[in-house]
């Protein structure tokens, strides 16, 4: 196990240079550890090495992914976030409490927390759908990042159309927050929600529009007509 972890940082760092670590750095706010890896070449290093550990069992996987997320490296982490859809037939309704875990020990930036709530978490949801009820509970904390993670983990289900009465539960829970990072994330989630339930979109919204931020609010109505965004982003 040592040993591939071992090959993966070794890749990593050859792989690395200076101009993508500073042009990396520019996106975050926070200092963030990165090698300087491009995205692809990291989504790359991550499938050559699933093929040698996808059959080891979900115990030994989930230590090496612990292991890839406690170095601090954002490409360590992307390679979690690479390889666990792989493994959502794999997974069981407890395995959420670890997930949680990890938001909370491990992401300490956006694209951490994107990168694993888009796609793991949200496939994870639509999986076990009795499982929105914890994800909702996430908006409550006073951990920035979970409550990131409560609203981008239904991303993709809400492309689809799904959990509308859970995204704007999550919603109303984080509507007045003053973090930038919590905003921009509800306001996202309710974007891509807006994809097949416009006017239920709208309608929450507009309802909210003079204590909502305007971060989230203009996030919301991205993909709306001119005529609903004007009227949604005019103060009484």
């Amino acid at each position: 196990m040592n040993s591939i972890i071992e090959s993966i940082r070794a890749e990593l760092k050859a792989n690395a240079d200076e101009k993508t670590q500073a042009s990396t750095n520019r996106f975050f706010k926070e200092e963030v550890k990165t090698y300087g890896v491009k995205t692809p070449t990291v989504n790359k290093i991550a499938q050559k090495h699933w093929r040698e550990v996808k059959n080891l069992g979900k115990t030994k996987i989930f230590a090496l992914c612990e292991e890839l997320f406690s170095s601090d490296f954002m490409e360590e982490a992307f390679v979690v976030s690479a390889w666990l859809p792989n493994m959502i037939a794999q997974l069981e309704s407890v395995d959420l409490a670890t997930f949680r875990t990890w938001i909370e020990r491990y992401v300490d930036n956006w694209a951490k927390c994107d990168s694993f709530c888009n796609h793991t978490v949200g496939e994870f949801v639509e999986k076990f759908p009795q499982s929105v009820t914890e994800i909702k509970a996430w908006a409550k904390s006073s951990n920035r990042w979970l409550k990131r993670a409560s609203a981008v983990s239904l991303i993709l289900p809400a492309r689809r159309g799904s959990f509308l009465t859970d995204v704007i539960g999550i919603s109303s829970t984080l509507l007045c927050d003053q973090d930038d990072m919590v905003q921009k994330g509800y306001g996202w989630l309710l974007k891509e929600a807006s994809r097949l339930h416009q006017k239920e979109v709208f309608d929450f919204v507009f309802k909210n529009r003079q204590v909502m931020p305007r971060t989230a609010l203009r996030y919301a109505i991205e993909l709306m007509p001119k005529d609903l965004k004007a009227k949604a982003m005019k103060k009484d």
